[in-house]
């Protein structure tokens, strides 16, 4: 991969721009709901509204120097303290956001709150929605199906996420999707996916999760296809070690999906007992590294973690945050080589991702001919998704 890298940083100083909607009016209105979703005191409600404000119209500040991480923060941060939230990139800023927010509400304190997700509300009301009734029901029909075609359905199903009711059907075309104009997936490299998981394979996959609750349900169902039709005889979750962005998951997460899933009727509680005794024999492994709540792109990956990623057959990246990390938050011009922006990375990766940020990498010009000619916010609008694989 070459060293020269042209592309500009990604940051929230334009006004219109996505990223300055997401730090402007996504933030705010996030505080608020984690106000109302917990009796907090009048010390959080006061740090929430500090933090709201700040993050509005003041300056970046470092961590109290009693948190925990204060000097590691104050590492990653030097270049930006001090400067307004709008002009840091936008990769650290929501980063950084993320763990004010943790900060205000007690998260790593002494005291009650200590440890206490304070997204864990929404993630759980998810589980319990009919939709994701709907979703489990599915697999009645779908486990039922060979093998082939259940590992095209359900590669789609944890890609959609919490669209997962499109994710589960056999057929992907494009008149299934919203927008029929343009193709829902902008790249399919699913083919090279599965090649290098052979069924009888002795493969250990990697899957760095991305969101919790209805998205996470069927990146659980994938694993257990996998190991349950021998593509890999081991799978390793990277979740994250606390909570990070809103809807992100940690080993609790996890937890909840799989007693999700083992209370469900029909195939669904079949697909969740087998995934709690993979869980203990160790053929299904559960880390969170610290690295993935760091503002950081992959390529900045400490040693452990690279070679982590190195002994594994397949590395799957789940979702937007992920593929920002992995091709750098920056906004390349989209046809730029995915296999080039990944050259670093210590072994064959696979991004699983719905577009819901600027960046995007590994597009063909008449795609984005197409995509341009029909749609302003494509990159944004989270109507489209990619699979994207370098061997």
């Amino acid at each position: 991969m070459s060293d020269t890298v042209d592309a500009p940083v990604i940051r929230s100083d334009e006004p219109g721009s996505f990223a300055r909607s997401v730090l402007a009016e996504r933030h705010p209105a996030l505080i608020e709901k984690v106000r109302d979703a917990f009796p907090y005191g009048p010390g959080q409600h006061r740090a929430l509204d500090a933090l709201r404000d700040n993050a509005a119209e003041g300056t970046i500040a470092p961590l109290p120097p009693t948190a925990y991480d204060h000097d590691r923060w104050a590492v990653w941060g030097r270049e930006h303290f001090g400067r307004s939230w709008f002009d840091v990139p936008f990769l650290w800023a929501e980063s950084y956001f993320y763990r004010r927010l943790l900060e205000a509400v007690g998260y790593f304190a002494d005291g009650p709150w200590r440890g206490v997700d304070p997204f864990r509300p929404f993630k759980q009301a998810e589980l319990d929605t009919p939709e994701a009734e709907a979703e489990l029901a599915t697999l009645d029909d779908l486990l039922r199906k060979p093998a082939g075609e259940q590992a095209a359905a359900l590669v789609h199903g944890s890609l959609w996420g919490n669209r997962a009711d499109l994710g589960f059907r056999i057929s992907a075309s494009a008149a299934d999707a919203p927008g029929a104009d343009t193709p829902p997936l902008v790249a399919d490299d699913s083919e090279a996916l599965w090649s290098l998981l052979p069924v009888g394979s002795p493969a250990t996959l990697c899957v760095v999760a991305d969101n919790a609750g209805r998205e996470l349900l069927p990146d659980l169902v994938l694993i257990d296809h996998v190991l349950h039709h021998g593509r890999a005889e081991r799978v390793v979750l990277q979740v994250k070690p606390y909570p990070y962005y809103v809807s992100d998951a940690t080993t609790e997460d996890v937890v909840d999906c799989l007693r999700r899933l083992v209370r469900a009727e029909g195939a669904a509680a079949g697909t969740g007992g087998r995934l709690w005794a993979a869980m203990g024999d160790g053929r299904l492994t559960v880390r969170a590294h610290d690295f993935f709540r760091a503002p950081l792109p992959y390529e900045q990956m400490p040693g452990d973690l690279r070679g982590e990623f190195a002994a594994a057959t397949l590395t799957v990246l789940k979702g937007d945050l992920n593929y920002r990390r992995l091709v750098g938050d920056r906004l390349w011009p989209p046809t730029t080589s995915f296999a080039d922006r990944t050259g670093y990375f210590p072994g064959p990766v696979a991004a699983l991702r719905t577009l819901k940020s600027d960046v995007i990498v590994g597009l063909d010009e008449r795609t984005v001919a197409t995509l341009d000619a029909h749609e302003d916010h494509w990159r944004t609008s989270g109507a489209h998704a990619l699979i994207q694989v370098r061997g």
